[in-house]
């Protein structure tokens, strides 16, 4: 049977509480930005920080461009597994359109082993393109990339010796991958950043389904987890676990936490809003999405309040924060995972009426 996140021992088949980050590149003291090596080097001790404190899960994303530090997650991944013990280790996302299925998979088995079976992968088109053009992918071919891809994913994730076929890649007939998950099968989830299409996708595979909600009133989404469930009573199988990616940052007050979050987040915002024909993020919109949109920040009650309404209003099995913000630096995020390990996830478990992990 294949191994999901429900069946893991931290958060058990109750909620599980993780972080996530896209690393990017961040400042020094001296106000100058960092080298990459740098920074995944401080995404390690990230990691180490989030592990001692209890924290359920941390994902590393994919990017192929200069404002990001990570090209290739489930290396810096391995790397984390050799300093953690607990914590379960993941991407956020890996984008399967422009990678090969079966080296994907051997990248994360081999994460799993070094980790003692905490790694996880979850699956998406990213919302960046430039692994398509380095990788020599034709971005005309972008859902059908996915698709099929997707689709001899699900049989290396369910299957000991696969034979499949498709339009894209030449068949495969009885082959092994190497090296197998050691014990179960490998947790695989599906990034959805919103799309029917992509819910019910998600459910015929039968994988949990992870949601980007990183703008607007996050409960504007249910109508996505009742599709995802009722395709699952349709299909007559259990469901899987849902759950929500989204940014926040934490701080001793809300005051504090917005002061010192803004400038970073708006750095990173408007850069990319650029490419993307976005008007600049004023300081009014920026308060908006705190009070009522999709970003967790503030003093840990108010997080923590935030974060239970979400969980409580979607049905959810795991929340995971995003940290990370542009040049948001090292230090000040070491410091938020310390208050969302230390104090936003007993408040959240105690609000949701769980006991602590």
């Amino acid at each position: 049977m294949l191994e999901t996140p429900e069946d893991m021992p931290r958060g058990g088949a109750g909620l599980q509480l993780g972080l996530d980050t896209f690393g990017d590149v961040t400042v020094g003291s001296d106000g100058k930005l960092l080298p990459h090596a740098q920074v995944i080097r401080d995404l390690v001790d990230q990691a180490v920080l989030a592990d001692g404190l209890g924290i359920d899960f941390f994902g590393i994303g994919e990017h192929h461009r200069a404002d990001f530090s990570v090209s290739s997650p489930e290396t810096v991944l391995a790397g984390i597994a050799t300093r953690t013990s607990y914590i379960r280790l993941g991407s956020s996302v890996t984008v399967l359109s422009s990678d090969d299925p079966i080296r994907v998979f051997q990248r994360f088995s081999t994460v799993d082993a070094l980790s003692n079976g905490r790694a996880e992968v979850i699956l998406g088109r990213g919302s960046f393109t430039e692994s398509f053009p380095l990788f020599g992918f034709d971005l005309r071919q972008y859902e059908a990339l996915f698709e099929e891809k997707l689709d001899l994913f699900a049989e290396l994730i369910s299957k000991k010796s696969v034979t499949w076929q498709g339009r894209l890649r030449p068949p495969l007939q009885g082959q092994q991958v190497f090296p197998p998950i050691e014990k179960g099968g490998l947790a695989t989830w599906i990034g959805v950043g919103g799309s029917p299409e992509s819910v019910v996708r998600a459910a015929r595979y039968d994988l949990p389904m992870m949601l980007a909600i990183i703008g607007g009133p996050p409960l504007r989404f249910r109508p996505f987890v009742d599709l995802y469930r009722d395709a699952f009573e349709r299909l007559g199988r259990p469901v899987r676990p849902v759950g929500v990616h989204s940014p926040g940052y934490i701080a001793e007050s809300d005051a504090e936490a917005a002061e010192e979050f803004f400038p970073a987040y708006k750095q990173m915002r408007d850069r990319i809003g650029g490419e993307r024909g976005w008007a600049p993020l004023t300081r009014e919109e920026f308060e908006r999405e705190v009070a009522g949109g999709s970003l967790y920040l503030g003093s840990p009650e108010t997080v923590a309040r935030k974060i239970a309404t979400t969980v409580k209003g979607l049905g959810l099995s795991r929340f995971q924060l995003k940290i990370s913000a542009g040049p948001l630096a090292h230090d000040r995020m070491m410091r938020c995972i310390a208050l969302y390990g230390g104090k936003v996830v007993p408040m959240v478990r105690e609000l949701v009426g769980e006991a602590e992990a």
